[in-house]
This record gives structure tokens, sequence and C-alpha cells, in this order.
């Protein structure tokens, strides 16, 4: 049995990604000067990051997203310095990011990827992914069943609050595409280049994964 995963909906209401926002931010370590976004998509994660101060560096590979983060960063403070790019191709600065973030971004890209982030990292440094992955084994059957009905009560009530809010353009959404590496290996692939890191299993097709450089 296969249960229908919801990036296969680009007409999807209730954004995952933004659900764990609150989780991520708690990974933040204090006095973060810099940060990295990595796959920011129209900006929203980015944003509440520059809203604590810190300086944030956020990149990602689709202009119209970027267009998009751009038009939504208000004025006054200090907004995140969007850049159009494939992180892949940059060259980072090595032990600068006090904390990195990849929210559904590193299934986009190959993951040893996640070396140059551990690199850029300075001491004390913080990696979050927040990632995605395929159903593969009866264990993620199970997670995917758990999620399913927590899944449609919160797209019926972001339905029901999108209907009372005033008729807009269509929102631009950040490119997805489905994840194709199983959990089993991405466990695999991080113990050897994120040695120390935690991963744990999210409802709604995610996992998340916390490596501190020391």
């Amino acid at each position: 049995m296969i249960v229908k995963n919801p990036w296969e909906s680009r007409a999807m209401p209730f954004d995952h990604n933004d659900h764990y926002h609150r989780l991520l931010l708690r990974q933040v370590p204090q006095n973060c000067g810099a940060a990295l976004d990595v796959g920011c998509g129209t900006g929203r994660f980015a944003r509440r990051l520059a809203a604590r101060g810190i300086e944030v560096h956020a990149v990602d590979p689709s202009a119209e997203a970027l267009a998009e983060a751009r038009a939504k960063t208000a004025g006054g403070g200090r907004p995140p310095r969007f850049e159009h790019a494939d992180v892949t191709g940059l060259e980072l600065p090595a032990r600068h990011y006090d904390f990195i973030s990849c929210l559904a971004s590193i299934h986009h890209m190959p993951f040893d990827t996640v070396a140059a982030l551990r690199d850029a990292l300075a001491p004390g440094g913080v990696l979050v992914i927040l990632g995605c992955y395929p159903e593969k084994s009866p264990l993620d059957l199970v997670w995917s069943l758990a999620a399913v009905p927590v899944n449609a009560l919160a797209r019926l009530a972001v339905g029901l609050a999108d209907k009372l809010r005033p008729a807009g353009a269509t929102p631009v959404r950040a490119p997805t595409a489905p994840p194709t590496v199983p959990l089993s290996r991405i466990r695999r692939e991080a113990a050897a280049l994120l040695p120390g890191c935690r991963i744990g299993r999210l409802l709604f097709w995610r996992y998340l994964l916390v490596f501190r450089k020391v």
C-alpha cells in the first residue's frame, strides 16, 4: 500500500515545512551571528531568522521563488541576503556560519553536499535538515498512515482559513520534487559525513537531522 505524499500536489494548502519552523528555531545556537538557509524558497524561514537579528544568507536556484521572497521582505531591520544560486556550485566560506538550515531541499541535491555545509559551520555551529524521504520500509508506511488523518485535518483548517481571506493572486511556491533516497541510506551516509548527528522521524513524511560542530 502506498500513501500519496503531499509533494505530488502543488495545490496543497498546508505547508508541512512551515509547520516545523518553531522546532527548527529551537535549534539555533545562542549568540548566533550568521546563518545560511539552503533552498530558501519564498524566504519565510529566512525572514524568521533575520527577525532575530541574525545576518542571513539565503540561497535558492529558483528565480521565481526568490523574486517572491524579495517582494515579501519588508523594509527595516536586517533583511536576508537572497542569492540566486545552486548551493552545490557555491564556494562557501569555511568555519563561518553559526547556523545552517535546509528545509525540504537536501533531496534536490547529492546528499554528500552536507560535507560542504559541515565545513562552512563555525565551531559550535549547528546544521539542521528538515528532510523528505520516500516510503520504502514497513515502518515508513506506519508513519505515513499515522500522518494521513492529521494531514487531512490540517488541510481542512487551512482551506477554511483561506476562504475567509480576501481573494488575491495565487501564491508562488518553490519547485518541488519527490525524494528518492530511503531513510536507512540517509542514516548511513549522515553517520559517515556528520559524526554525532541525531536523526528522528517526524510526521508529514519528514525527518529532522541535527548536527553540532565541535
